[in-house]
């Protein structure tokens, strides 16, 4: 290379270096804002993917069970769903039966098992969506520890959940004794239910449950 291109081939150079540098910052930026930090769990969709608590999140004591009374009526505040609760079944293949597609709007409650409130996991699932919209359970993944559930039944008193833990579970390795049993013996326990991950248009379904656990943590008339 001559003297005469060198001052032009060092200017080309050092515009490399800066660009370079420049790039390497941002790339750094961007790895410490994206992160996830080892204390905090994200939801993700697999196996059984917890979501867990962040650490500065404290969750309130479980209080006393209630006696048995027949859910009326959820509320989510966070998701803005207030929904009347229906008595339901099993489907043919042994799954809780969430209410007909006519009444997306609706949860059902697994009037076999526990009654919210009462000792044990209270069971109750909706739809995600329906042919022609969202349904009651479309936002259900996005709750996170720490929001309320509250069930309101018909003695008049308002049973006050609190979510410990929201999973994605693919329905492959689905476990309905886990998902549907008691994390804690002794507490009054609730389960929303309803479906997750990708549609499978081949086979008509989702490929994953959402599974959002809570608590009781509080009463009211």
């Amino acid at each position: 290379m001559d003297e005469h291109h060198r001052p032009a081939y060092r200017a080309r150079l050092l515009m490399g270096v800066a660009w370079v540098v420049l790039l390497l910052g941002l790339w750094l930026w961007g790895q410490e804002v994206t992160a996830v930090r080892l204390n905090i769990s994200a939801p993700v969709s697999g196996d059984v993917a917890a979501v867990g608590r962040p650490q500065q999140v404290r969750l309130p004591s479980s209080v006393r069970p209630l006696g048995d009374a027949l859910p009326q009526r959820l509320d989510i505040p966070a998701l803005g769903v207030q929904a009347p609760v229906v008595a339901r079944g099993l489907d043919p293949r042994g799954a809780i039966d969430p209410p007909p597609f006519e009444r997306a709007g609706a949860v059902g409650w697994y009037a076999a098992g526990v009654r919210p409130g009462a000792p044990g996991a209270a069971l109750l699932v909706g739809h995600a969506d329906t042919e022609t919209g969202p349904a009651v359970f479309h936002r259900l993944a996005a709750l996170t520890p720490g929001a309320l559930v509250r069930v309101l039944r018909d003695d008049g008193k308002l049973a006050e959940f609190t979510v410990e833990h929201v999973q994605v579970v693919d329905r492959a390795r689905f476990d309905a004794r886990q998902a549907y049993g008691p994390h804690r013996a002794g507490r009054a326990e609730l389960r929303l239910l309803t479906c997750g991950g990708t549609f499978d248009r081949a086979a008509g379904t989702y490929t994953a449950n959402v599974i959002v656990s809570a608590y009781l943590t509080g009463t009211g008339l």
